[in-house]
């Protein structure tokens, strides 16, 4: 699977609109310009008028008279959260995008009780790949969002990924919770956690999926390596959704896929009333572009 067919998808769904919140940052631009060349979406994009204007028509003048973007002018990083946050939430667009703002300034205003995007669930962060020689998408979750989840918490991040999944064309995504063993360890909460959730999709408490844990990595992604242990399991070898334990070892996971297996990636944040693209200083353009399309196709 290619994440670029996730663009081709985004623009089969009729016009979505994009809230940009502090639009004022060169790489989030060059990702809605060519969104735009693409006929992704529309775009709300709230800042500094003078510094997007300036960035567009240096890098991107064949798009500034677009009639698919508005610019909105904000005095203050506080004020386009919170204007974009409110966009969303008055169905004046479907995804709302991270600009050149602190994350925990947009969190706050996702998260305003009375103008927010609160659906009181779990937000979580949910990460499709694309590694090189796997024929299909790779999603891990929580990566970004949650530090050390509770099995209710897990549940909820569970449920998130595979509606997430179910959106892009995985219709029954098969669920790997990670430890670092494959049998239940009472000492290892993890091992604990897979092998109750696991139950859970058993009784049917967690739908639309298949669970089976704990696995290792190994076990979850490559068939040998889940032969060579005699593991019989749906999941083995063919695990589309990888839930890990911990934010520290989604964060190695993630970063290692890009880092040493040069995978592509598109994220966003589940759970909210809307899809969140939340990309770091550190993505490029391109992930970015990825994400947008993610979260297009999760707002349909």
């Amino acid at each position: 699977m290619k994440l670029d067919s996730l663009i081709e998808k985004a623009t089969q769904y009729g016009e979505k609109t994009v809230a940009v919140a502090a639009a004022e940052d060169s790489e989030v631009l060059e990702a809605v310009a060519e969104a735009l060349k693409r006929n992704m979406a529309n775009f709300l994009l709230f800042g500094d008028k003078e510094k997007i204007f300036q960035i567009l028509n240096h890098h991107h003048s064949e798009v500034v008279k677009s009639e698919k973007i508005k610019i909105i002018h904000t005095n203050s990083l506080g004020a386009s959260a919170e204007l974009a946050v409110k966009a969303v939430k008055l169905n004046e667009a479907n995804v709302l995008m991270k600009g050149n703002v602190p994350t925990a300034t947009l969190l706050k205003a996702v998260l305003n009780k009375e103008f927010g995007l609160r659906s009181g669930k779990v937000l979580s962060h949910v990460a499709v790949f694309e590694v090189s020689g796997y024929n299909r998408f790779t999603i891990v979750t929580d990566a970004g969002m949650n530090i050390a989840p509770s099995l209710e918490q897990k549940v909820e991040i569970t449920n998130n990924a595979v509606q997430i999944a179910r959106k892009i064309g995985i219709e029954t995504p098969l669920v790997a919770p990670l430890a670092a063993v494959e049998v239940i360890n009472p000492e290892m909460q993890a091992s604990v956690d897979a092998a109750i959730l696991t139950q859970m999709n058993r009784r049917g408490q967690i739908k639309n999926c298949i669970v089976d844990g704990p696995l290792a990595l190994d076990n979850a992604v490559s068939a040998i390596a889940a032969e060579h242990k005699g593991i019989k399991s749906e999941v083995a070898g063919r695990a589309d959704i990888l839930l890990v334990p911990t934010i520290e070892v989604g964060n190695a996971l993630y970063k290692s896929l890009i880092y040493f297996a040069n995978a592509k990636v598109g994220a966003l944040i589940a759970g909210a009333k809307a899809p969140i693209v939340l990309t770091s200083r550190a993505d490029t353009a391109e992930s970015k572009l990825y994400s947008l399309a993610l979260a297009i196709c999760s707002a349909n």
